[in-house]
């Protein structure tokens, strides 16, 4: 195995390099769907702030490509110690199974490929996270061991001091300007290898030991980010019915696919928390069953080719434990309409010609039913029936209207 100290320059330099055309591709398209869902700021630069995060938080990095462990040659000797054994893990991790290969199978853009995604599709579009969380989780692990093992503890028999180290490892004091100035999506999203894929790792040991936290993990990965958030889930095999499908193809004709991917339950816990804060978040995110998202542009009118672009067009489904759960995510998207939009007013429902009739106390607790608004973007829908919510942004009525009966009518959906 090789070694090298590098250079801050070298570093971003890699950075750059390993930041290619598809993977420009597919985070301009990530980022306009983020903003979509209000995760990030209309004005934010995603690539940008990646490379300047990124030159400021790494402290070492593995390279499978050349199998070289690079430290920097800019931080003090003491703490290259615990980062070369978080390093020489993943030296480790590619010696078992060849990182670059056992990434790639979680590397499927549904974005791009031309046939419409199938039900296992979207159930595998975390694949590349949970993969990642495992990755980082394992060589996280190690890094603390090796730092609490002069004091004769353990990972696993010391939580409390695990908890604190994190915390000060992800967000304390070392933290950045950049990262602590992130959107509460960046923050979260960049730190879930570590936290989440740690606390993963150590909650295997303590039940199933360590042979199985590593090498059998390796050998049998979570596929999902519900299984890394709740290691129970994989442990006992939990298994949830894939969410079947409309026929994009069909629905959508009047629209150019731009992305499609899950909704996993990390997505919807940074919604919930972005929206009414971490404690609702950690209550409600387990109940998750299942999501994806559609997102198309209109195609263009050759009549008007002078005309302004027309807003991004979202269709969202979300699947939940039970309708309870359902009608409470139900409303708190809905109640995140009002930061999301500069106007966001509801439509009155012709069966009680009222709009707006529950009180924001109220809308945050329930939503039951089908309601509608009006935004500088279009029409809004919102709609729960059972353990299903809906939501349709930017599309038009009648491409609203299909896709509404094709969500709660299942023996219409393509298997």
């Amino acid at each position: 195995m090789k070694r090298k100290l590098t250079s801050r320059d070298e570093v971003v330099s890699y950075l750059t390099k390993h930041l290619n055309d598809e993977d420009t591709q597919r985070l301009r398209r990530s980022e306009l769907v983020l903003k979509k869902f209000g995760l990030l700021p209309r004005d934010f630069n995603l690539e940008t702030f990646l490379v300047a995060l990124l030159r400021e938080e790494v402290a070492g990095y593995y390279d499978p490509k050349t199998r070289t462990v690079n430290l920097l040659d800019w931080v003090p000797m003491a703490e290259q110690e615990p980062v070369m054994a978080h390093e020489l893990t993943h030296a480790l991790q590619d010696q078992a199974v060849g990182l670059q290969k056992w990434m790639k199978r979680g590397e499927k853009d549904l974005a791009e490929i031309k046939k419409d995604p199938t039900p296992a599709d979207i159930e595998n579009d975390e694949m590349d996270n949970a993969r990642e969380a495992v990755i980082e989780g394992q060589a996280q692990a190690m890094m603390f061991q090796y730092a609490l093992a002069p004091a004769g503890r353990s990972i696993t028999a010391s939580p409390e001091l695990v908890e604190a180290m994190e915390e000060e490892t992800l967000t304390g004091t070392s933290g950045t300007k950049v990262f602590n100035e992130a959107p509460i999506f960046m923050k979260e999203s960049l730190t879930f290898p570590y936290s989440y894929g740690m606390e993963f790792v150590v909650k295997v040991m303590q039940k199933a030991g360590k042979e199985k936290a590593f090498g059998a993990v390796l050998q049998n990965p979570p596929h999902t980010t519900r299984q890394i958030m709740q290691p129970d889930t994989y442990l006992s095999g939990e298994r949830i019915e894939p969410m079947r499908v409309p026929d994009f193809k069909h629905d959508f004709a009047n629209y150019q696919k731009f992305d499609i991917g899950a909704m996993g339950e990390f997505d919807v816990a940074v919604l919930i928390e972005q929206y009414v804060g971490k404690p609702a978040s950690k209550r409600l995110y387990p109940e998750w069953r299942g999501g994806y998202y559609y997102a198309a542009k209109p195609k263009p009118d050759p009549n008007s080719p002078a005309a302004p672009p027309a807003p991004l067009g979202l269709l969202y489904v979300s699947r939940w434990a039970n309708a309870d759960k359902a009608a409470e995510f139900a409303a708190i998207y809905a109640a995140s309409l009002k930061q999301r939009y500069k106007k966001a007013e509801e439509i009155a429902d012709p069966a009680t010609d009222k709009a707006g009739q529950d009180s924001e106390k109220e809308i945050v607790h329930r939503l039951k039913g089908r309601h509608a608004w009006t935004t500088e973007e279009g029409s809004i829908v919102i709609e729960e029936q059972g353990d299903t919510v809906f939501v349709s942004e930017s599309l038009d009525a009648a491409t609203t209207a299909t896709l509404e009966k094709e969500v709660f009518a299942a023996p219409t959906f393509v298997k």
